[in-house]
């Protein structure tokens, strides 16, 4: 049985950061007990389209679900089990932030079935969490890894952001040296992108924020990504970096192009060569999931030219690049044939290198993925 991926979306969180562009609400408990309501009856729903697939992976994110009430993931997670076939070996995976969690409810997600937690760290320093407008301390880091630990997690992943407003170079060298110390199995690393419809963009283009030179920026990342390689940790893709056997699967499933189903508030869905995305009001997505039907806002049909596009795009974000014996046999042709002008192009500008049976990025070419990838747009 083909396997697929499902995504949960939980749009609540206590606060909403100064840097977030997702779909998230700071929510009070009326509205909260609403939605998981809602999203079971989605549940249900998807199961009648999709329920003949196995789940081999699920992703709980948000917004914050840790915000939600301690035996809500139980409740959403035994009506997925009811509904499908979850595979014995499942990754199951709940985003959480510092300062949300109590051992109480840390022993409860394990009851539930949750064996991999991915913790919004973003920083070890307090200004810089305070100017993004993070509601946990860097204590607060601590102490979620050791209830963690106490529950019985062992796979945790650590988000971490780099290139923040009035951050140094060695200000992310010691956030770095101390989540090395909470010997973390995953450690994901994104630069802050500034969106035009947040607070922090807003700030940057009154002037009341310094951000980061670009050489200051890159230079964080690299040497963050040496530091880490320097602890244990393997880059398997371009922000993220695991121990031996602790890689995302979610997240190689959507980087492989392995179909998923999301439910939620703005989920999006690949599955039988179709996307789709659900609504992002509240008011839209009940009054659909009343009318039992989902509560789909657009779509497209997947065609072979935008599946091998995509294909190209997401696979060169992994340290294994694309292997040209995998291209063929999805595609169907040669893939030297096709695109030896542009591997060329870029094994001349430094962003590309080839081995016999794969291309993949260059350090230079992580840097510069983007003039890669357009490269294999259709």
């Amino acid at each position: 049985m083909k396997q697929i991926g499902l995504y949960i979306h939980i749009p609540f969180c206590e606060k909403k950061c100064y840097y977030c562009d997702f779909t998230s609400v700071p929510g009070n408990m009326e509205l909260i007990r609403k939605y998981e309501k809602y999203l079971i009856k989605e549940i249900v729903i998807q199961a009648e389209k999709f329920g003949k697939y196995d789940i081999g992976t699920i992703f709980i994110g948000g917004g914050t679900p840790s915000v939600l009430e301690q035996t809500s993931i139980g409740n959403i997670l035994g009506i997925i089990r009811e509904r499908f076939k979850i595979v014995p070996d499942a990754e199951i995976s709940m985003e959480i932030n510092p300062g949300t969690l109590t051992y109480e409810k840390a022993v409860s997600y394990k009851n539930a079935g949750i064996n991999r937690v991915s913790m919004g760290i973003q920083s070890m320093n307090d200004n810089n969490l305070r100017i993004i407008g993070r509601i946990h301390s860097k204590d607060q880091v601590v102490s979620t890894v050791d209830i963690l630990r106490n529950a019985g997690f062992e796979n945790i992943n650590g988000d971490l952001i780099f290139g923040l407003p009035h951050q140094s170079v060695d200000d992310f060298h010691k956030t770095l040296d101390k989540v090395k110390e909470l010997n973390l199995e995953h450690i994901s690393m994104y630069g802050l992108i500034l969106e035009e419809n947040t607070l922090l963009y807003h700030w940057y283009k009154k002037g009341l924020v310094s951000m980061p030179s670009e050489d200051e920026e890159r230079h964080m990342y690299h040497s963050g990504i040496r530091m880490l390689e320097q602890n244990g940790y393997r880059q398997y893709e371009i922000s993220n970096l695991a121990k031996k056997g602790f890689e995302c699967r979610h997240n190689l499933g959507y980087w492989k192009l392995n179909p998923y189903i999301g439910v939620g508030l703005s989920s999006h869905s690949s599955i039988d060569n179709r996307r789709y995305w659900n609504t992002s009001v509240f008011n839209e997505y009940f009054s659909m999931i009343d009318e039992n039907i989902l509560p789909i806002s657009g779509e497209e049909t997947i065609s072979k030219d935008l599946m091998e596009s995509e294909y190209l795009i997401l696979r060169i974000r992994l340290n294994e690049g694309i292997s040209f014996v995998d291209y063929e046999t999805r595609f169907n042709r040669s893939f030297m044939q096709k695109y030896e002008r542009v591997v060329n192009k870029h094994i001349e500008t430094g962003l590309l290198m080839i081995s016999e049976d794969r291309i993949s990025l260059t350090d230079k070419g992580k840097d510069l993925s983007n003039l890669v990838e357009v490269d294999f747009l259709p």
